[in-house]
């Protein structure tokens, strides 16, 4: 469903997933400088090692970013009311990310029609790492 035929919309739609990754050792130096995220738990394995992790793992940040992008690219960065996560679990190097979303309800509020839209990333064939809400101007 794209942007241009929301109003349609009703509780138990699915958006479309996005998957992004694999995370790479690039893909953290980069939002890291995107980002001013330069916690070295992301980027440096001796430093992670030091912590108890096997390696360094995505900033839950990135994978909000790709949560929002899903979200964006669904509705249109205009449409985005509200948007919130949770974090749940680390996503790890080599993972890929998967985005998904459902529509709770239809509501009115402040003379809108939005959908309420509970969110979530996970891990490929892994755990849920964020889950979140948002709420989208439909119409």
């Amino acid at each position: 469903m794209s942007a241009h035929d929301l109003s349609m919309l009703e509780a138990g739609d699915a958006l479309p997933t996005l998957t992004a990754g694999p995370i790479t050792p690039l893909t953290l130096a980069l939002f890291a400088g995107g980002s001013g995220d330069h916690n070295p738990i992301h980027v440096d394995k001796a430093f992670a090692a030091s912590a108890g992790f096997p390696d360094v793992f995505a900033h839950g940040m990135l994978s909000m970013a790709y949560l929002g992008r899903a979200l964006t690219d669904w509705a249109g960065p205009t449409a985005v009311r509200q948007f919130g996560v949770r974090f749940a679990a680390i996503t790890p190097l080599g993972a890929s990310v998967a985005c998904t979303g459902r529509v709770e309800a239809i509501v009115e509020s402040d003379g809108e029609r939005l959908a309420k839209l509970m969110l979530q990333a996970a891990v490929v064939d892994g755990p849920v790492t964020l889950v979140g809400e948002a709420l989208v101007r439909i119409g």
